[in-house]
């Protein structure tokens, strides 16, 4: 009986952080408003989401006006009609998605390595975006270069 208890508490409990950590930026149940000027200062401070392109900025910063729009219009989320919210819906999952992703992408990385030839240690930090840039560099610059052939016998 009390394995079932730990059981069931335990499921309660995962299931509880997996809810917590689903990639949510904006939810416009909750204070939008706060939500929205914390995005965009993170946007602007070049640091938090570096690893986000112009294109998809531009795309969150337009998904945001129009949630702001449509909800202002509205008077609030209990206001909206049904297209609105579909319309605010999509917005916000195109934020959170967004976000999401360059959030995961922007994330620090740090190692320790030794330098060819040496006993000596040193950190290199990238962000996840880089280290993959770089190993997909590193990659097709060997498929890049043509094989080496042995020197032939006799000479």
């Amino acid at each position: 009986m009390h394995r079932g208890i730990l059981i069931a508490a335990l499921m309660l409990f995962a299931g509880s952080a997996m809810a917590a950590d689903t990639g949510t930026r904006v939810d416009v149940d909750n204070g939008f408003t706060a939500q929205r000027d914390n995005i965009l200062k993170e946007l602007g401070d070049g640091e938090t989401y570096s690893e986000i392109d112009a294109a998809d900025r531009e795309k969150v910063k337009a998904a945001l006006a129009r949630i702001t729009t449509t909800l202002d219009q509205a008077g609030g989320v209990d206001q909206l009609g049904e297209p609105q919210k579909v319309a605010v819906f999509n917005d916000q999952e195109l934020v959170n998605n967004i976000l999401t992703k360059a959030g995961e992408n922007s994330r620090l990385v740090c190692k320790r390595v030794k330098k060819t030839g040496s006993h000596m240690s040193s950190n290199q930090c990238m962000t996840v975006a880089a280290r993959n840039r770089a190993q997909e560099e590193s990659q097709e610059m060997l498929r890049r270069s043509p094989p080496r052939q042995m020197p032939k016998e006799g000479f």
